[in-house]
């Protein structure tokens, strides 16, 4: 991969500004807000959505945020932000760590943090800190016969303290998220074989003990309902059983806006954040979730374009650093309502209700959307 140096002084006329934005990235990004705007005001806004009519009026506010969030991400030099790296991890770990002790807990789980004016929820935006702190490391420390197990140390054990802190809240899915996003930028500047070697044999031992003594009754009973929806139909295996429904019933062309039975019956469990998809799949079928899902891999094809074009390596990495932590959002959504993953809280990026998980989406877009702005020299 070809990086190409330092770039000089941009011009700041508006209109040479607008023909370096990746225009067509932008445009996917629009059209599933869209998509996703459609389909929370058909999950809240019917008679029987109790308590849930606000939360579309809060999404637009939330959107147009994150927007605004979005150009001026991409006017930035990115750069900027990898100099305050370090800076922004410390301030998410602290965050992660005050939850423990004055954070708010919703279903058991103790996340956020009571802003007044806004439930903040430090596990969000940790990943793009600690994409950001990664890339300035690994950019300086990448080696053509691989990383060691000395280079790797010091990430690793970035990566392991929000790991820690966030299994502990406990939120095992955007913990296993971090570790996934460590995973991909460090075989992105290589890893030496015997490495990769050596973490799948580790993985492999600690699955059971992990399974004996590291998972809670309840996420193993999510294990099991996975494998076997049917054990507990009417407790653990219910979101699974009622998602599969919504998503099989809407078959080819689904059963029109507003019109799942499903969903606007209520049967359908946080059919505005984790089980969004479903509300897609039921009321505008096989079409609709497969058009979606196309749209979701243009946008990470032209993420992969936009790494091959950076100016540089750490504008490189911090490309692949977002679109891992996209791509397993995506797949991991999407796996488990339609049953092939375990339910775990996962929202669906730009399409989910949702502050922190929509302004961290729209601020990892747009540093990508910043490195593409930057790709060439001036």
């Amino acid at each position: 991969m070809m990086y190409r140096g330092s770039a000089s002084n941009m011009s700041t006329s508006p209109l040479s500004a607008l023909k370096k934005i990746d225009v067509n990235f932008t445009i996917i990004i629009f059209v599933l807000n869209f998509i996703g705007l459609v389909n929370l005001y058909s999950a809240t806004q019917s008679p029987e959505a109790v308590g849930l009519s606000r939360l579309f009026s809060q999404q637009i506010f939330w959107l147009t945020m994150g927007w605004i969030i979005y150009l001026v991400i991409t006017v930035l030099d990115y750069q900027i932000w990898t100099r305050f790296a370090f800076v922004f991890y410390v301030i998410n770990v602290i965050a992660l760590a005050l939850v423990g002790f004055v954070g708010k807990s919703f279903y058991g789980a103790q996340r956020w943090l009571d802003l007044g004016f806004f439930r903040y929820q430090p596990s969000e935006t940790m990943k793009l800190a600690l994409i950001l702190v990664l890339a300035k490391i690994l950019a300086q420390r990448s080696s053509y016969n691989g990383l060691g197990l000395r280079e790797l140390a010091y990430p690793a054990l970035l990566t392991a303290i929000p790991f820690a802190l966030v299994v502990k809240q406990p939120d095992l899915g955007t913990a296993l998220l971090l570790l996934g996003i460590f995973a991909s930028m460090v075989i992105f500047v290589r890893v030496k074989r015997s490495i990769l070697a050596a973490a799948g044999l580790i993985l492999l031992i600690s699955v059971p003990m992990v399974w004996n003594f590291g998972l809670k009754t309840y996420q193993k009973n999510r294990v099991l309902t996975f494998i076997d929806p049917g054990r507990d139909p009417r407790g653990t295996g219910y979101n699974s059983i009622q998602s599969k429904i919504a998503v099989g019933s809407g078959q080819f062309a689904g059963k029109g806006f507003q019109k799942g039975t499903q969903s606007q019956l209520e049967f359908l469990p946080e059919r505005h954040t984790d089980f969004i998809f479903s509300v897609l799949s039921e009321e505008f079928g096989f079409f609709g979730s497969l058009s979606t899902f196309i749209l979701f891999l243009i946008l990470f094809t032209r993420s992969i374009e936009t790494a091959s074009q950076a100016r540089e390596k750490t504008g490189a990495l911090i490309v692949v650093g977002v679109l891992s932590y996209l791509f397993f959002h995506v797949i991991v959504n999407i796996g488990m309502v339609i049953g092939l993953m375990p339910i775990v809280g996962v929202p669906l990026p730009l399409l989910s209700y949702g502050g922190s998980s929509l302004l961290t989406t729209m601020l990892g877009l747009g540093l990508i959307s910043s490195v593409y702005f930057r790709r060439y020299l001036f």
